[in-house]
C-alpha cells in the first residue's frame, strides 16, 4: 500500500475513496448533495475502493455499510461538522507553499514552546496562533509544539481525546488555515512539531473502531481500556493506519516532527516494534529532517539508541526525571510519583549530568525497577521541562509551578533549564510567569461528561493537603478561565521575566561544550560549558565559589528581571545569594 492510500481524494475527473473496513460485506460511498450512491470495490483483506466521477473538493460524504448505518470516514481529513457529521473532501494539493527553502532545525538548536490552539490566544484559532508567531520568533524559542489538533467531540477538548485523527479540528479553523500556520511559522525560521496519540481512541466518535474491531487488542490493555491491536489479527492494516496517520500530518502540513503520547501504552510483541517502523517511515521522508519524540515514562533506553544499536529510533523524549525532581526540590511535592524523588540538588546534577536519575534502581511508585542506562546517549536527545500540560492541567485546579514557589525560585529555575545542553521545553506562558491556570476541560454530551467530572473529582480526593472545589471539566468557565491573558505582559513581575526569558534564549546560541556539573552545596549547582558556567542556588543564605578567573555576566536579581532586586554579592572568589538566584559568567580557556 502506498501513501496515500486512505480517505477520499481529489484526482482528475473525480475523488478517489479507500476505506479499511473488515467485518464489513458491502460498503457504499453515500454523498451528502447530487452525487448520489457509489458501491464501493471489495480490493481484500478488508479493503474497500471507488471512483465517484465529478465529485471534487468540497463534497461531504458518509461510508454506508450493508445497506445500513452510514459512518464519517475514519480518515476524514475534514469534518466540518465535528466528529458525528459527514466527511468532507479535501484537495492537499490545492494549497500554495512557500516554504521551498526551508530547510528545517538542526536537533541540537530546538527550544520548544507547547501551546493548546484554543486557549494560547483569545481566538483559539490556528490563525490566532499565526498571528502571535512573531511573539514566538522574538522571545527566541525554535520549534512550536501544538498540543493535538486531530478532530475531537464537542466545543473545547485538550485533543487527547482525539476522534477523527486525519482532521483538523474545525473548532480551530480549516485544513488551509494549519497549512498558513505553518507556512508562516518556516518563513519565520520556527519549526512546527505536533502532539498525536497512537496509544487509544477518544471515547466519543471514534469511527475507526466502529467500522473494524480488530483496532482493538485482545491481550493488551491500558488506563483507557483494550491496548491498540499491534500485533494480532489483521495488525498490518493497524499498524498502516497510524503510520500513515504520522506521514500524513508531516507531508500534507509540512510539519517538522511528532511528538507521540504515552507510548509505554503501545504494546507490541511484533519481531519489528511499530514505534521501530514508525520511526523508520518518517526518517525515510526527502526535505527536511523530520523528528520523532516520544514520551515514555519508563526511561527506556530502547527507545532513542540507533537502530543499528537495536533501539527504536527516536530522536529523543521528554525527561519526565528532571521535572519531577525540580518539583520535588523547590515545591516540596510529595504526591504520587513524586514519592520517588528526593529534595536533593544531588540528584538532580545526576539527572543533568546524565539525562535520567532512575537508570535501573527501585521505584515505589512504579512498582519495581524502573529505568536503563542512558550511557552514550546525547544530553540533546532528553527534552527537559519546569512545565507541560500535564504537569499543570493534571493537578486539582490547574495552577502553574509560579504558583506554588517563589518567583526568585521560578528565576533561578528558567535559568538552569535554559543554560543545560538538554532540549528545553517551554509551556504557553511560563516565559512570563502567567496567572492563569490551565485546567482540564472537556465538552462531552452530558452523559460522558456527567462520568468525566465525577471521575476528575474522586481522582484528587487522595492528594494530601488538598482541600477545596475540583474544577467542573464540562463548565464552560473551566475552559475559559485556562485562556493565556496576555495584558499580563505589561506588569510586574511578568513583564520582568519575559525579559529574562528573551536574553537567555538570545545567549543560549553561544553557550557550546560538554556539560560538567558540580555540586558545590546542597541547594546548588555549578554548570560549565566551554568558557560559560552558571552558578545556581535553589534555595537562599548560600556562600558559593565562583569558578578561578570567572567573569560576572549577568545574573537572575538584575533589576531588568526582578522587580524587588536582592543582587548576589560577588567577593574574593565567592559569591553570596540571599535567596534562589542564578548567575552566568564567563571562565577563562582551561
Amino acid at each position: 500500500m502506498g501513501y496515500p492510500s486512505l480517505g477520499a481524494l481529489p484526482r482528475q475527473g473525480g475523488v478517489s475513496f479507500r476505506l479499511w473496513a473488515p467485518v464489513a460485506r458491502h460498503v457504499d460511498v453515500a454523498a451528502e448533495s447530487g452525487e448520489g450512491v457509489h458501491p464501493m470495490r471489495d480490493v481484500g483483506q478488508g479493503f474497500f475502493e471507488a471512483v465517484v466521477p465529478r465529485m471534487a473538493a468540497g463534497a461531504l460524504y458518509r461510508y454506508r455499510v450493508d445497506n445500513g448505518r452510514a459512518y464519517p470516514d475514519p480518515a476524514s481529513r475534514f469534518q466540518p461538522d465535528g466528529v458525528h457529521g459527514p466527511s468532507m473532501v479535501v484537495d492537499p494539493g490545492r494549497y500554495v507553499w512557500h516554504d521551498g527553502g526551508w530547510r528545517g532545525r538542526a536537533q541540537e538548536d530546538l527550544v520548544f514552546y507547547e501551546l493548546h490552539v484554543g486557549t494560547f490566544t483569545p481566538e483559539g484559532t490556528f490563525a490566532g496562533v499565526r498571528r502571535r508567531l512573531p511573539y514566538l520568533k522574538d522571545l527566541g524559542v525554535t520549534a512550536v509544539e501544538l498540543m493535538p489538533v486531530a478532530e475531537f467531540p464537542g466545543r473545547w477538548n485538550w485533543g487527547y481525546d482525539g476522534a477523527a485523527l486525519f482532521a483538523p479540528s474545525r473548532a480551530y479553523g480549516s485544513p488551509d488555515d494549519l497549512r498558513l500556520l505553518v507556512d508562516e511559522a518556516h518563513r519565520l525560521e520556527l519549526a512546527v512539531f505536533l502532539d498525536v496519540v497512537y496509544n487509544h481512541f477518544g471515547p466519543d466518535g471514534a469511527y475507526a473502531v466502529a467500522l473494524s474491531p480488530y483496532f482493538l487488542s485482545k491481550s493488551h490493555t491500558t488506563p483507557w481500556g483494550p491496548g491498540i491491536n499491534l500485533d494480532g489479527e489483521m495488525a498490518d492494516a493497524v499498524r498502516g493506519f497510524f503510520i500513515e496517520n504520522a506521514l500524513y500530518w508531516l507531508t500534507e502540513y509540512h510539519l517538522d516532527g511528532l511528538r507521540l503520547d504515552a507510548i509505554h501504552s503501545l504494546a507490541d510483541d511484533s519481531p519489528v516494534h511499530f514505534l521501530q517502523a514508525l520511526a523508520e517511515a518518517v526518517h525515510a521522508l526527502e526535505g527536511p529532517r523530520r523528528y520523532v519524540i516520544a514520551e515514555d515514562h519508563r526511561n527506556l533506553n530502547t527507545v532513542i539508541l540507533p537502530r543499528q544499536e537495536g533501539g527504536y529510533g527516536f530522536d529523543g523524549a521528554w525527561n519526565d526525571d528532571y521535572h519531577h525532581q525540580l518539583r520535588r526540590l523547590l515545591a516540596n511535592d510529595t504526591d504520587g510519583y513524586f514519592l520517588d524523588f528526593t529534595d536533593s540538588t544531588e540528584d538532580l546534577a545526576a539527572i543533568l549530568q546524565r539525562g535520567w536519575l532512575y537508570t535501573g534502581q527501585h521505584a515505589g511508585y512504579f512498582g519495581g525497577r524502573r529505568g536503563t542506562d542512558p550511557n552514550g546517549i546525547p544530553l540533546m536527545r532528553f527534552v527537559d521541562f519546569i512545565q507541560n500540560h500535564d504537569q499543570v492541567g493534571n493537578r486539582p485546579t490547574g495552577e502553574r509551578i509560579t504558583g506554588t514557589i517563589s518567583v526568585e525560585a521560578f528565576r533561578a529555575a528558567s535559568a538552569l533549564l535554559l543554560f543545560a545542553p538538554q532540549l528545553p521545553l517551554l509551556f504557553m506562558g511560563q516565559e512570563w510567569a502567567a496567572g492563569t491556570p490551565f485546567c482540564f476541560f472537556t465538552d462531552h454530551h452530558p452523559d460522558l461528561g456527567r462520568l468525566v467530572s465525577e471521575g476528575r473529582k474522586r481522582e484528587f480526593r487522595r492528594f494530601a493537603g488538598f482541600r477545596g472545589e475540583v474544577p467542573d471539566p464540562q463548565d464552560p468557565s473551566t475552559f475559559s478561565r485556562s485562556r493565556l491573558d496576555w495584558n499580563e505582559l505589561e506588569s510586574e513581575p511578568h513583564a520582568g521575566i519575559h525579559r529574562l526569558y528573551q536574553d537567555l534564549l538570545r545567549r543560549r546560541r553561544e553557550w557550546e561544550g560538554t556539560l560538567v556539573v558540580t555540586h558545590p552545596a546542597e541547594g546548588s549547582l555549578m554548570l560549565r560549558r566551554g568558557r560559560h558556567a552558571l552558578i545556581v542556588a535553589l534555595r537562599g543564605d548560600l556562600t558559593l565559589p565562583m569558578p578561578r578567573g570567572a567573569v560576572p555576566i549577568v545574573h537572575t536579581e538584575d533589576p531588568r528581571y526582578a522587580s524587588d532586586p536582592h543582587p548576589p554579592q560577588i567577593v574574593a572568589g565567592t559569591v553570596f545569594m540571599r535567596r534562589p538566584a542564578a548567575v552566568l559568567v564567563r571562565v577563562p580557556d582551561a
